[in-house]
């Protein structure tokens, strides 16, 4: 029998929706007669100017301008700058996926950025193809309205509390599914103390604390700022610095380095080394995007967020501080002061583990994984 074959489609504004969707793809593709996925850039086929205005602004609104991108997720609350926004991305997108679909006839289509929906369903209606469609919704607490436009679609949530909101406006319960949140498969297992001590030596750390810095994929913003802070203060800890595809930003932080000669601080741009770097690590000092909040948490790992991108992924740190799981600050300066007191103090970093572990987080990637192959619409 042939194998159904599967669109699993995003967009590169940020980690957190291709981060899912390549997890969920590996996951399949380790069966033996699992679906064939199809990974989609939806903007792969349109052109140069539209990848550097919107992948390329996100990137860069994150780093230098976080207030603008916060000032136009804010403006798209309003349902009409919503539609426009879903409209004009259409343009761009929709005869390179209407190409793949029409071509590669897949049996269902899998959506992890909210900017796509409306022209997959588009074309759906427009050549008259009847195709199975589940929308990921990859932020947990507080998504983009987006989302939401199409409110007879089938959704794959992933907190109780975000399925209460879609109940509340107006989404039928039967069409929202409810899961633990999806990571590389890799964190389904928790590292035992038998592989850190591989982990650090393979990785050349000691047995010292270990304080790790980590924004996801585009780095985190006012990296330079954050390790300039600490260095310059009493620190006897080893860093590990993750600067993921922000080139600047780590031609900085190597260069600071460089003149401190301290000896103590690994930099890293984007690496498949994540997962290892978490679980050696104490703390990490992030950003709140979902994928790398979830990563540090099941990790049993304790977070100290710097930044958010106000109301997206305001939910996250309100679940971080509402279940005194780790600390948001947003002042650098106050950030060493942190790091010290929780080194200087191993029964406060057993409490906020021991709180995290009650939580008793699982990876929802095989649940998904079997949703979606049984899903029919």
């Amino acid at each position: 029998m042939k194998n159904k074959k599967y669109l699993f489609i995003y967009l590169k504004t940020g980690g957190g929706h291709l981060a899912p969707a390549r997890a969920v793809s590996e996951y399949f593709a380790k069966g033996e007669i699992n679906p064939e996925i199809m990974l989609v850039d939806g903007f792969a086929k349109s052109g140069r100017l539209v990848k550097m205005v919107i992948e390329d602004g996100y990137r860069v609104l994150q780093d230098k301008a976080q207030w603008i991108y916060e000032l136009i997720y804010a403006i798209h609350k309003l349902k009409i700058v919503s539609l426009i926004s879903s409209s004009l991305v259409s343009i761009f997108v929709k005869n390179n996926l209407r190409k793949i679909i029409l071509e590669e006839k897949p049996d269902k289509i899998v959506i992890f950025h909210f900017f796509v929906i409306a022209s997959v369903y588009t074309i759906l209606r427009e050549e008259k193809i009847n195709i199975p469609v589940i929308a990921v919704v990859t932020d947990p607490y507080s998504p983009h309205p987006i989302w939401f436009l199409n409110k007879n679609q089938t959704f794959i949530v992933f907190s109780d509390l975000l399925k209460k909101k879609c109940t509340a406006m107006g989404i039928d319960a039967t069409r929202l599914h409810l899961f633990p949140f999806i990571i590389d498969d890799k964190y389904s297992r928790l590292a035992t103390e038998e592989d850190k001590n591989k982990y650090r030596k393979e990785l050349g750390f000691s047995a010292k604390r270990m304080l790790l810095i980590l924004g996801g994929g585009d780095g985190i913003p006012k990296g330079i700022q954050i390790i300039k802070k600490i260095l310059k203060g009493k620190w006897d800890y080893e860093i590990a610095f993750v600067c993921g595809r922000n080139r600047e930003l780590y031609d900085k932080v190597r260069l600071l380095e460089e003149k401190m000669k301290t000896g103590r601080v690994k930099i890293y741009g984007y690496t498949d080394l994540v997962y290892k770097l978490i679980s050696i690590s104490d703390l990490v000092i992030t950003k709140c995007g979902a994928s790398t909040f979830m990563e540090i948490l099941i990790s049993r790992k304790i977070p100290i967020v710097n930044n958010y991108i106000w109301e997206q992924e305001k939910g996250n740190v309100k679940f971080l501080v509402d279940n005194d799981i780790g600390i948001y600050e947003k002042r650098i300066g106050k950030l060493p002061g942190i790091v010290n007191s929780f080194f200087s103090d191993q029964s406060r970093i057993d409490r906020v583990v021991n709180k995290i572990a009650s939580l008793d987080f699982k990876n929802g990637l095989s649940l998904v994984a079997d949703f979606i192959k049984k899903y029919e619409q």
